[in-house]
């Protein structure tokens, strides 16, 4: 490889590194609730890290078996969480694939969003990505039978996956 070339590369990796970094940035601010895990602060997407919540056209079971908007509660539930104490701060991990900041947020009085969701049953550890950070509020939340787990439902990345009939990423 010439020189040229491998100064070319390295500018190249340089600048893009920087790109990246630069574009993480936390966020604080009111938060509008877009699903169970996707809230936006000041015109940016975020998406919860480490959880997964069911889509808004999600349906579920209620323990007696009765069919209900599973991922509109899970929204509802959340935007009550964080109405209660603003603004919402998120401190950035990442990027996803849609260009949203992947975050772990925080209420005005410190309590943690994403696990909160998690503990009363209206998303699920993604160990994917948390590695299991939330099982233990997952399990309480199931114990309890909180949310979702008062009946039966399909794992909200199985439920995207069986919707674009293809191999769930979970």
């Amino acid at each position: 490889m010439t020189m040229k070339i491998r100064i070319a590369l390295l500018t190249l990796l340089t600048f893009s590194t920087a790109t990246v970094a630069s574009d993480l940035k936390d966020l604080t601010g009111r938060a509008s609730v877009i699903d169970g895990d996707t809230i936006e602060i000041q015109g940016h997407r975020v998406r919860l890290n480490g959880i997964d919540a069911p889509e808004s056209w999600q349906a579920c079971q209620d323990a007696k078996g009765k069919p209900y908007r599973c991922g509109n509660e899970a929204a509802f539930a959340l935007a009550d969480f964080l109405n209660a104490s603003q603004p919402t701060t998120c401190l950035a991990v990442s990027k996803d694939r849609y260009k949203r900041t992947v975050a772990d947020c925080f209420r005005a009085d410190h309590e943690p969003v994403n696990g909160w969701l998690v503990s009363q049953g209206w998303a699920v550890d993604w160990p994917r990505y948390s590695r299991g950070e939330y099982a233990g509020e997952q399990d309480e939340a199931r114990r309890a039978k909180r949310g979702i787990w008062r009946g039966n439902f399909q794992m909200p990345c199985e439920a995207r996956a069986a919707r674009s009939k293809r191999k769930p990423s979970c």
